[in-house]
């Protein structure tokens, strides 16, 4: 695995905090800049904007064209044990630390959010508000957090189908409510 340089940014965004079951998911993606007008052009933006066929068309896309990407994610036990912000920080953290190492000889300490402190890698990190709807990088990263989470929680509809995850992918909706409640 070629490693990075300091010159390439991740964007990072998570999925699943929200949601009353399942995992929290995260992902870190390195867009080149050409492919960037390239994505835009066929509907790159939040995840949440987008159906579930744009989503999935967007994820072979965005994988195609990434210098790099990688998933992370914090199971059930571990949101229980430690609570959901620390949950998706962990995710985010495995997302990032799965990505290609930066380069030895252009790495340089920096600033970092102590969640993305790897073994003997530091990342600069800066949360951006909204940031799945103005970078890109970012947005990217949200639609693969949001077609891998949801693609497991199809999978765990064939197991629990009383609960209808095909459908309410864990959140907490009407039907979804009162298949919790019994009914």
């Amino acid at each position: 695995m070629k490693p990075l340089s300091a010159a390439h940014t991740a964007g990072i965004d998570e999925v699943g905090r929200g949601c009353l079951f399942g995992p929290v998911v995260a992902a870190a993606v390195i867009l080149p800049a050409a492919a960037i007008p390239r994505l835009l052009a066929v509907g790159l933006t939040d995840s949440k904007k987008l159906g579930a066929s744009q989503r999935e068309r967007l994820n072979e896309q965005i994988r195609e064209q990434a210098i790099a990407y990688a998933l992370g994610l914090a199971g059930v036990a571990e949101i229980d044990r430690i609570n959901i912000l620390q949950a998706s920080l962990l995710a985010m953290e495995r997302a990032v630390l799965r990505l290609p190492p930066r380069s030895p000889r252009r790495a340089r300490r920096r600033r970092f959010i102590p969640a993305f402190r790897g073994v003997g890698r530091l990342y600069r990190a800066e949360p951006v508000i909204d940031g799945d709807n103005l970078l890109p990088e970012i947005s990217a990263a949200s639609i693969l957090a949001k077609v891998c989470r949801d693609r497991l929680m199809r999978r765990l509809h064939r197991r629990y189908p009383q609960y209808g995850f095909d459908e309410n992918k864990g959140y907490a909706t009407a039907a979804h409510l009162r298949a919790l409640a019994g009914g």
